[in-house]
């Protein structure tokens, strides 16, 4: 039997259902008719909203897209360097760039994050999401010895690029503890917690705390950590953070990656589904 519910999360969970009738009553329209209806079949509808909650809430119905992985840090990275010497190095890159809360990196690691890192804030950067990334790939380009290719050059628009709704809500969180600052100290992994799983199954099993990062937030890692990405054996890395459709009929079905192959870093994109040994997907956790 797990942990029981606490009175703030049942308060929340009923105000969360009573939102959502709310809602559904202004968007479906519906008519004297219609409501009485709805009335009348109200079993039906409570064991909808039952089977929902149990879909959501306690189902994986990713638990298989697991696979063993023997794939980690083999390139020299450990775990993140200090705190300040991230900050200065992101001021070398990003000369406008302010400053960090540093203290916060005193404190105690969440479980499962490797440390620190220093993540501005992408709106400090460029005026749009994509056009964040854009900057920062062009930048890992700029300052590595190793060869870099961009496969999705050009296609990082709103329309294609996206950070996922937890993602962004979660940065969103972090900006407003940290305001007075423009670089984010941030717990995090670089994918080795979730190296054996799909990018659906590491988004299924994170907790409420724990958020996937996106291609902005790797990159600028990658660009503080160049010895996490130098060779074939390196884990490559799911932007599990992150949406993105191929297409352009807002069909998000895929995540950007970063990858080492053919002796140069590429930025790619694969769907969310199937594990794959050298894969895994990069994670932040929400200050304590």
């Amino acid at each position: 039997m797990g942990t029981l519910i606490t009175d703030g999360q049942k308060k929340q969970y009923f105000r969360f259902v009573e939102d959502a009738a709310e809602k559904a009553l202004k968007e479906t329209d519906l008519d004297k008719d219609a409501i009485q209806k709805l009335i009348e079949n109200g079993d039906k509808f409570q064991s909808r909203i039952v089977t929902a909650i149990q879909e959501l809430s306690v189902s994986n119905k990713f638990a298989d897209e697991e696979v063993e992985s023997s794939y980690g840090y083999p390139s020299g990275y450990n775990k993140p360097k200090g705190i300040t010497e991230q900050t200065n190095r992101l001021r070398e890159l990003f000369p406008n760039i302010g400053f960090a809360d540093e203290k916060l990196a005193e404190g105690t690691l969440p479980p499962n994050a490797e440390g620190w890192f220093a993540i501005p804030r992408w709106e400090k950067i460029a005026s749009t999401y994509g056009e964040a990334v854009q900057k920062v790939l062009d930048l890992i380009k700029q300052n590595r010895n190793i060869e870099f290719f961009n496969y999705r050059k050009g296609l990082l628009g709103l329309q294609l690029l996206r950070q996922s709704q937890k993602s962004a809500k979660a940065f969103q969180k972090l900006g407003d503890e940290q305001k007075d600052y423009d670089i984010l100290v941030v717990p995090a992994q670089f994918g080795l917690h979730h190296r054996d799983r799909s990018v659906y199954q590491a988004r299924e099993v994170m907790n409420a705390s724990e958020f996937g990062l996106g291609a902005f937030s790797i990159g600028i890692m990658i660009l503080t950590h160049p010895e996490r990405l130098m060779n074939h054996n390196d884990l490559w890395i799911d932007c599990a953070g992150d949406e993105f459709t191929g297409c352009g009929y807002y069909q998000f079905d895929r995540v950007p990656i970063f990858l080492f192959g053919d002796g140069k870093i590429k930025f790619f994109a694969r769907r969310l589904g199937g594990a794959f040994d050298h894969y895994g997907s990069a994670s932040a956790f929400l200050l304590q």
